[in-house]
């Protein structure tokens, strides 16, 4: 009779094993098209008072960036991003620049935010059609369109005592970014992305025309990215 239900309880176990097993194996037929990223890491702006680039002498904030994506095809995906850069102007300028930014009444220095936000299809190198599919590794990219609000403290010289004056400007930009993603799980993948945020502005900084460029912000990024299927489809 002991083996009697013994045999009873191994069946019933493996009924529901096999029922969830089953149950998972549906679900996970289902693909997440959905992504939600968080990144953060370090970023510098390219500014007529930026600094000395080409010898590194420039300053470097961080960055943070929220995106949430919708996959469309096998390799395609439509991202929005919405973030924030710290930017701010260094180097050590030389008594000759400094003249010529008094003279054309220049800022001097400018620090605060920049808001971002904009959207962008990405395109991957490996294409897949089910979350569960995507390889361990994975190149991707894209070209995107967005918009971008400054608000800095500027000042008109190296005064301690000066008092910075506030500046606000909103521009457009086109978003340049890549990079390369490691699942680490089912549902998760990590990645190392670089953005480049090429402003229709050559005065975030309240200096106009010293460098060769506009005002450019450049961004590099760890980012973690999670797949999920939205509520209603639970």
């Amino acid at each position: 009779m002991y083996s009697f239900y013994r045999l009873i309880l191994l069946i019933f176990m493996f009924g529901v094993s096999s029922l969830t097993f089953a149950q998972s194996f549906y679900k996970e037929r289902i693909s997440r098209d959905n992504i939600l990223t968080v990144g953060l890491g370090p970023s510098f702006a390219y500014l007529d008072n930026g600094g000395q680039y080409r010898s590194f002498n420039f300053a470097i904030k961080p960055a943070i960036s929220v995106a949430l994506t919708k996959k469309m095809a096998q390799n395609i995906e439509l991202r929005t991003t919405a973030g924030v850069q710290w930017i701010s102007s260094g180097g050590n300028p030389s008594t000759a620049v400094t003249d010529a930014w008094f003279f054309s009444n220049s800022s001097y220095t400018a620090k605060g935010p920049a808001y971002f936000f904009d959207i962008m299809p990405s395109f991957y190198l490996i294409p897949f059609t089910n979350h569960m599919h995507r390889t361990q590794f994975n190149l991707y990219g894209g070209v995107g369109l967005g918009i971008m609000q400054v608000n800095t403290k500027q000042t008109k010289s190296f005064s301690p005592e000066e008092t910075p004056i506030s500046s606000n400007i909103t521009t457009g930009y086109v978003p340049v970014r890549a990079g390369l993603s490691y699942r680490i799980g089912p549902y998760s993948d990590i990645a190392g992305e670089g953005t480049m945020l090429w402003t229709f502005s050559d005065n975030l900084d309240g200096n106009v025309g010293f460098n060769r460029f506009g005002d450019h912000l450049f961004q590099a990024q760890i980012v973690f990215r999670r797949y999920f299927v939205p509520r209603s489809q639970d």
